[in-house]
């Protein structure tokens, strides 16, 4: 177990390295469309990165949404500890990191902010160009992750004037294989792609 805790440490560590230098100081404030990695010692299948969605929070399973907006990394670990507390019999030791920063918008053009969400190999928020695809998407957060229920995928947008949400459907692997247009609808300002993680079996 000893070992476990060290390569974990190690791992978050270089982590730090790689996250610019404003992050790696302990009173970095997060911000929305950040990524956090989240990793918990005694279960591993907790481990993976966090967007920071646009209200500020992040999800995590077992332990709902977190604030994480405005707060540091140590706050975060500890809220996240806190939650998950009732599911273990002994108290979860978490680490946070941050993995990525909110990417800042190309110069030259108005970009449209999105977000991807799930099981894909980049998620977090993107700025895009104007007149990008949800294909031209999924290609720039880094394709999918062998857990990605590809059938399943949801676009959700909402009407800025209503703020009713629209969720629509998309086939991955029908936009692949040449069965469905879908791949070749435009993104809008404030887009959702969610890719969620496949069922057993599925």
């Amino acid at each position: 177990m000893p070992i476990v805790r060290a390569l974990i440490v190690l791992s978050l560590s270089a982590l730090a390295l790689a996250a610019p230098a404003k992050a790696q100081q302990g009173n970095y404030a997060i911000r929305p469309g950040d990524t956090l990695r989240v990793e918990v010692l005694e279960d591993e299948s907790l481990n993976r990165n966090l967007l920071v969605l646009p209200d500020g929070r992040v999800s995590v399973p077992m332990a709902g949404p977190i604030p994480a907006a405005g707060r540091t990394v140590t706050e975060v670990q500890r809220s996240i500890a806190t939650a998950l507390a009732g599911s273990f019999a002994l108290a979860p030791t978490v680490y946070v990191g941050i993995n990525a920063l909110a990417e800042t918008p190309e110069q030259g053009f108005e970009p449209l902010t999105v977000y991807v969400l799930g099981e894909a190999n980049a998620p977090g928020m993107i700025a895009v160009r104007p007149d990008t695809t949800v294909l031209q998407l999924f290609a720039q957060a880094g394709g999918f992750t062998n857990f990605a229920a590809l059938k399943r995928i949801q676009l959700r947008r909402t009407d800025p004037a209503t703020g009713t949400e629209t969720i629509y459907k998309l086939n991955y692997k029908d936009i692949q294989a040449g069965r469905s247009p879908n791949g070749l609808v435009r993104l809008v300002d404030g887009d959702v792609i969610v890719v969620p993680q496949r069922r057993l079996f599925e």
